[in-house]
């Protein structure tokens, strides 16, 4: 269940805090092969299967913009839910690393911290760490700052 954050003023006094972890999830095909057709990125060792069994990682991978786009849907979704604002939009990175990759078939979670919360004119812009846990794996498939500005 979520943790519900209610208005500004409580966004604020959350700043530092780890936010939690969102279930568990399995990385399929499938998601690969529809974010290599939107992406035009048809790279073998996310698509052909047969040779990316040969290939460095044992198998296909995520795309490691994929592994981070997975991100907003398990935060919003799963970890944190914020009510009573007009509006939020997602103001962009300030750094993204890819450790390890992100097997398909393997199953990996997100967890998010709120680092800190700026005003704005009209709002507030909060950074959130993030990291996408591999089960099994000691490096998680991806760390990242990302900033959202959330509006009255």
């Amino acid at each position: 269940m979520p943790t519900t954050v209610k208005g500004l003023d409580e966004l604020r006094a959350k700043a530092g805090e780890h936010l939690g972890y969102s279930d568990w999830q399995e990385l399929s095909q499938e998601q690969v092969n529809l974010f290599a057709d939107a992406t035009g990125d048809h790279q073998w060792i996310h698509v052909d299967v047969e040779k990316a069994k040969s290939g460095p990682f044992g198998g296909p991978i995520a795309h490691g913009y994929l592994t981070l786009s997975l991100a907003p849907a398990l935060l919003s979704g799963q970890i944190v839910q914020i009510e009573g604002m007009s509006m939020g939009l997602n103001y962009g990175c300030n750094k993204v690393r890819f450790p390890s990759p992100l097997p398909v078939g393997a199953t990996y979670r997100l967890g998010a911290s709120l680092e800190k919360v700026e005003d704005v004119a009209g709002g507030v812009q909060a950074s959130i760490g993030l990291t996408i846990e591999v089960q099994g794996q000691e490096k998680p498939a991806c760390v990242a700052e990302v900033v959202y500005r959330y509006y009255d």
